[in-house]
């Protein structure tokens, strides 16, 4: 049961925990139960309309599935920004999951995502640009000293 798993991660975690709850309406019941009392999340969310449930139930993030969203539904970045509009003025923030590629992440956050969930070696493509690499590289040889220490 939801309720007493999210008791017991409290418990366990204390108040930096934050409950992954689904977009279902067994999820939205327990999360009127449960935001009260901790920090929760909703995920899977495909619609605005869901993301207002959310938001109205007291979650602390709306979770999109970005890329998964683009497959099964044809943009998971306009859903994104329909939850932003749905959600401006309240307190659920969005959180974007299921990112494949730096464009994404930078369109999930422009649209109004304000955190994204990725793996690592999304992180390191993001950092990444080839005239920053040569940027580095043309001032090392002009003397400027932006040595980079890559160790």
């Amino acid at each position: 049961d939801m309720l007493q798993e999210g008791a017991a991660a409290y418990d366990i975690l204390g108040p930096q925990t934050v409950l992954k709850i689904p977009a279902t309406a067994t999820g939205f019941t327990a999360l009127s139960q449960l935001s009260p009392q901790m920090d929760c999340s909703v995920t899977g969310i495909y619609s605005p309309a869901q993301a207002a449930v959310a938001a109205e139930g007291g979650a602390k993030y709306a979770i999109a599935y970005v890329n998964r969203a683009t497959r099964l539904l044809g943009d998971g970045i306009s859903l994104v920004k329909s939850m932003a509009d749905v959600l401006a003025g309240s307190e659920t923030k969005i959180l974007a999951a299921s990112i494949k590629s730096p464009d994404e992440a930078v369109a999930a956050l422009t649209a109004g995502a304000l955190h994204l969930t990725l793996p690592y070696d999304m992180l390191q493509k993001m950092t990444f640009h080839a005239l920053s690499e040569q940027t580095v590289q043309d001032f090392n040889q002009e003397g400027r000293g932006l040595l980079i220490d890559k160790s």
